[in-house]
């Protein structure tokens, strides 16, 4: 599309846990948006695995997207992502994002028994067909356990005329130019393999949907502003200082590492809620020293 709803750094939140009582910390919520915001993120995008939405109630999963996106106040774009097991609840989502005034919706095949592909269609044409807002395709196997790939993903997009992006996770670089290229350009892509970020700009990504924001925003916009800039040195030396940070939160999982190097910050967002489980401590310091390292580098400071 020539001109998508979202580009650039796209930041996904954490959910905030009262480190008390374990409920929903809509303040703690709120503060991190806003600093997300400020930090100059071009789009806003709670409610994915990094929020842990899998692990909400439905009366928590509603306020936090409120939260959210009035916190946002329309300052950058939002996108909500409003899986959920069964079409029905997905619909139930995406029916509330719009109502709070989310700029897109964002859905991942979210399935314990594997979809077949009239199924596949029929769930997202459902979802589409609830709001009219557009929506973001989420391929992320390592999740789901589903793999799209590109024929999958541009058959569904022809059928469904509100399936305008996709978010390709897979990690395969070739992927992004495929959609396009099997779309003819009606599909933008956004990237949301952290490691592989300066390949996917460099092969036509308009996005990426990154948690690093959280922890390290000044890196992330100065990797997408050297990679879209023309300064391919500078991305490469950027990339190569941040290639560990992203390693560790992909290998140690978003939540619990994102929560971690809030935590280390001194920025009180709770633990991830249960199955998940705190870093544990050796990787905390792990954390601690990879984010002491980036915080004391000149690279993306004023004089970089």
């Amino acid at each position: 599309m020539a001109n998508p709803p979202l580009k650039g750094i796209i930041s996904y939140p954490v959910t905030p846990f009262d480190s008390t009582t374990g409920e929903v910390d809509l303040t703690a919520l709120s503060r991190l948006t806003n600093e997300l915001v400020e930090a100059g993120s071009h789009g806003i995008a709670p409610l994915g695995s990094t929020g842990e939405s899998a692990y909400l109630r439905e009366i928590e999963w509603d306020a936090v997207c409120e939260t959210t996106l009035q916190t946002v106040a329309k300052r950058v774009p939002t996108l909500v992502g409003v899986s959920h097991w069964s079409t029905e609840g997905t619909v139930r989502r995406a029916r509330v994002a719009a109502r709070n005034g989310a700029t897109a919706i964002m859905v991942l095949p979210q399935v314990y028994w594997k979809l077949t592909e009239a199924e596949l269609v029929q769930h997202y044409s459902t979802v589409a067909a609830a709001t009219d807002l557009p929506m973001m395709l989420y391929n992320n196997p390592g999740t789901s356990g589903v793999d799209l790939p590109p024929e999958t993903v541009v058959a569904l997009a022809r059928k469904i005329p509100n399936l305008t992006m996709v978010k390709e996770s897979s990690g395969i670089v070739d992927r992004f130019h495929t959609i396009q290229d099997l779309s003819d350009g009606a599909l933008s892509v956004y990237n949301g393999n952290n490691p592989i970020a300066l390949e996917a700009f460099r092969s036509g990504a308009v996005g990426w949907c990154t948690a690093s924001p959280c922890l390290v925003p000044q890196w992330a916009l100065a990797l997408h502003d050297a990679a879209t800039g023309g300064q391919d040195e500078r991305a490469e030396a950027i990339l190569a200082e941040l290639l560990p940070f992203l390693q560790f939160i992909v290998g140690f999982g978003l939540p619990r590492a994102i929560k971690a190097g809030l935590e280390l910050q001194q920025r009180d967002v709770g633990l991830p809620r249960a199955p998940l489980l705190p870093l544990p401590d050796k990787e905390a310091k792990q954390l601690s020293e990879i984010l002491d390292r980036l915080a004391s580098h000149p690279l993306v400071g004023p004089d970089a």
